[in-house]
Order: C-alpha cells, then sequence, then structure tokens
C-alpha cells in the first residue's frame, strides 16, 4: 500500500503519521527506505547528483515510474548515466521540488517509486 506524505519541511518529511530527517525511498510495497546517498556521494563527491549505480539501488522490477523530489529548492539532479538506466528498463523520472513531487505522489496511481530529497 502506497503511505500517504502529509509534509515536508527543510530537513523533514511526514509520511503516513511519521517524521524522517533523511532523504528517504518509498518502495513499490509502500516501505519507507533510507536513501543510500554514499552511492552517488563516492562518486560525484555530492550526493545533490545520483550516480548510475543509486539508480540501480532505487529501481525495482516492475516500476513505470519514479517521482524524485529534488528538495525544497530543486538542487537535486539526476546524472546521464541515471537518465539512461530509468530509461532502458521503460521507466519515466519525474523530477520535480520535492513540495510539488509530494502533490504528484499523492495523486499517483499503479507502479511508482518515490525518491524524496528533504533539504535543499
Amino acid at each position: 500500500m502506497k503511505p500517504n506524505i502529509t509534509a515536508t519541511g527543510f530537513g523533514w518529511i511526514d509520511i503516513g503519521g511519521e517524521r524522517y530527517e533523511h532523504d528517504i525511498i518509498i518502495r513499490l510495497d509502500g516501505r519507507v527506505k533510507k536513501r543510500k546517498k554514499k552511492l552517488s556521494k563516492a562518486v560525484y563527491g555530492t550526493s545533490h547528483t545520483v550516480s548510475r549505480d543509486e539508480a540501480r539501488y532505487v529501481y525495482e522490477d516492475g516500476a513505470s515510474r519514479i517521482i524524485v523530489g529534488s528538495g525544497q529548492n530543486g538542487v537535486l539532479d539526476l546524472s546521464k548515466e541515471a537518465r539512461r538506466f530509468f530509461k532502458k528498463r521503460g521507466c519515466l523520472v519525474e523530477l520535480l521540488t520535492t513540495p510539488d513531487a509530494i502533490i504528484k505522489w499523492n495523486a499517483s496511481k499503479g507502479a511508482v517509486i518515490g525518491l524524496f530529497h528533504i533539504t535543499c
């Protein structure tokens, strides 16, 4: 079951009545997991660019779409390699600021994964 996201602010996101103070991934089955930023930081020196290795970690077979919250001010982006990885698997990527991505997430249906950056 897909959890509802109720609010976000700089450094936090509320999901299903629980507050998280770190970037998160919402899996196809609705489980909330901590984002593995180190996979991207090892390649780019920052977690503001999603690497192919992180994209592999985020993706699940059967996902048709991933909604990416790029932060309160939209700083996070996907590398060219991450974009190619998702495209090759037929997985549409929607990159929006985190507040806008939450609206999209809550209205979404189907096999959707969420990745939410909660700071900048």
